[in-house]
């Protein structure tokens, strides 16, 4: 079994990415997915924000969210956190996705550290809901 802070462990591969967001911004649980790469995906992210126990005071959890920019923990806790970093939300609840979605690492800092840079992102971030017509 690999070690807490082993850098192939990867719910520890998790953790280094969502320590470079910063106050005030907000990944997307697939974000922090395609930065970590080697079939990471957003499942695994959630399970590993899960089982924090104690890193939970260094990794800032908070500023991981869903893709539409909503909380996917129960309480208020999560909110709170964000507001106090000055992250804004919607008449819905939802992050404002334009104002506060993290654009990933640097490239020299992904390169360095084994991960990957996220894309250029086209357009507003997708809506929280489903349009028909």
């Amino acid at each position: 079994m690999a070690s807490p802070t082993d850098p192939q462990d990867p719910f520890e591969r998790i953790y280094v990415v969502c320590e470079q967001v910063p106050s005030g911004q907000v990944a997307t649980y697939g974000d922090i997915a395609a930065i970590v790469g080697q079939g990471c995906d957003a499942r695994t992210v959630g399970h590993a924000m899960a089982a924090l126990g104690s890193r939970a005071a260094s990794v800032p959890w908070q500023r991981i969210i869903n893709r539409t920019g909503g909380i996917s923990t129960s309480g208020a806790r999560q909110r709170e956190l964000l507001e106090a970093e000055g992250v804004a939300f919607d008449d819905k609840g939802h992050v404002r996705m334009d104002a506060h979605h993290w654009k990933g690492p640097s490239e020299d800092w992904a390169r360095a550290h084994g991960f990957t840079v996220l894309p250029p992102r086209d357009g507003p971030a997708p809506s929280p809901q489903l349009t028909l017509f």
